[in-house]
């Protein structure tokens, strides 16, 4: 259960996985203890919050994400917040009964732990932080995201016009290109810096499907559609179980130490009702009633989904660390006047009957808080122009310009 436990901080709908060359009796020497259990239940929780909060907000549309992604990337920023604004991130990260030291600490093992869990599976976890060139910044925070999250640190000049491609070029790297873009450019002035986390999976199932068996299959969805799919199909021996109001299945990937689940609620129930009852206890529910089955018919959607870019503010002002995104803010332990502008996700998935393909992106944007003293004109909606004489003031010529054909 301890090894499992590990593994809940990652997974809503998929678990990841890594392959780095190293074998699985290296993955049994980790120290499991250095990872505190507060840290793992703390990610849970969050799994299932965000998870919610983003399902409120798309209730008639599919949701995918990685909680680890977003949880390693506001991880990364909560190292420079101080005071209240640390308080905040800490209630919505359920930080809030571990020390920063014990929490580095463990997510520095954490991560070990994760990139190097299974020898015939393929993680990528990348942090990355990008700082304007020629502002300065509390070397001790940079110096921390370095150390505990192996964060690739970049000056790098903003206003440069191929700045925005910089940064998307490494997030395309570290997803193995299934996600090409989260920066648009031009870079804006007020943007000082850029915490980003990226994570890419790719798993073999321990027992694929057999493509013979996939045939043409029809999903129903709540509002009265009905799809044509192609559906995986297998009957067999089968991790499976049931609940009050579910049934579960288990997929392994590769050696068997990460897997997806999915879960099907019951008949006429709503899978929004079931999400919003859907916590860490339930979750323990779900897992437990699991065991092998014999002879179970199995059939799931060949699939791709794409979601997002979906950005988090609101979802995470609602877990309480609304003033991390106001001129209120403190992370004077990245430098003064500084607070964090977006927070924005992608996720995308592929499952078919090899195994699994996934990869997300987290990108915490910090700005200047002193930005409103920043005089600027940025003619990009509806204005009024005049052509006037000098001498006294004439009005020559007034207009508006509503929009441009």
């Amino acid at each position: 259960m301890r090894r499992l436990s590990l593994i809940l901080v990652i997974l809503m709908v998929i678990s990841l996985a890594a392959c780095n060359g190293i074998t699985d009796t290296d993955v049994d020497n980790i120290e499991y203890e250095k990872i505190d259990e507060k840290l793992i239940s703390g990610n849970t929780e969050f799994a299932f919050d965000i998870f919610k909060e983003a399902n409120k907000e798309d209730q008639r549309d599919n949701v995918f994400i990685s909680p680890i992604s977003i949880s390693t990337a506001l991880s990364m920023t909560y190292q420079g917040a101080k005071g209240a604004t640390k308080e905040g991130m800490a209630e919505a990260l359920n930080y809030k009964e571990i020390e920063t030291d014990k929490l580095n600490n463990s997510y520095r093992e954490l991560l070990k732990y994760l990139e190097n869990i299974d020898s015939k599976v393929e993680l990528n976890i990348s942090n990355s932080i990008w700082a304007r060139k020629g502002e300065a910044f509390n070397k001790a925070f940079l110096d921390v995201n370095k150390e505990v999250f192996n964060a690739h640190v970049t000056d790098l000049d903003f206003s440069d016009a191929n700045a925005a491609n910089t940064i998307n070029d490494w997030i395309k790297d570290a997803t193995n290109e299934k996600i090409d873009k989260m920066i648009n450019p031009p870079i804006p002035q007020n943007v000082l810096m850029y915490l980003i986390n990226a994570i890419y999976f790719k798993g073999e199932w321990t027992n694929e499907f057999q493509k013979d068996r996939t045939f043409d299959g029809k999903f129903y969805s709540e509002d009265g559609n009905v799809r044509d799919i192609k559906m995986m199909s297998r009957n067999d021996s089968v991790e499976y179980g049931e609940g009050d109001g579910f049934k579960a299945v288990k997929l392994p990937y590769g050696n068997g130490k990460t897997a997806m689940y999915c879960i099907l609620p019951n008949e006429n129930t709503s899978i929004n009702s079931f999400i919003e009852d859907l916590d860490a206890n339930k979750w323990r529910d779900i897992r437990e009633s699991i065991s092998e089955k014999e002879d179970v018919v199995l059939q799931i959607p060949r699939f791709k989904l794409e979601y997002g870019i979906k950005e988090l503010n609101d979802s995470l002002t609602n877990l309480g660390m609304g003033e991390a995104f106001t001129g209120d803010a403190d992370f004077s332990d990245i430098r003064e006047g500084i607070f964090i502008n977006k927070v924005y996700h992608k996720a995308v998935i592929e499952v078919n009957e090899e195994g699994s393909e996934a990869a997300a992106v987290t990108v915490v944007e910090m700005a200047e808080s002193a930005a409103m003293d920043q005089i600027s004109f940025i003619a990009n909606r509806p204005f009024i122009f005049i052509i006037a004489e000098e001498e006294l003031g004439t009005v020559l010529f007034m207009g508006k310009l509503l929009d441009i054909k």
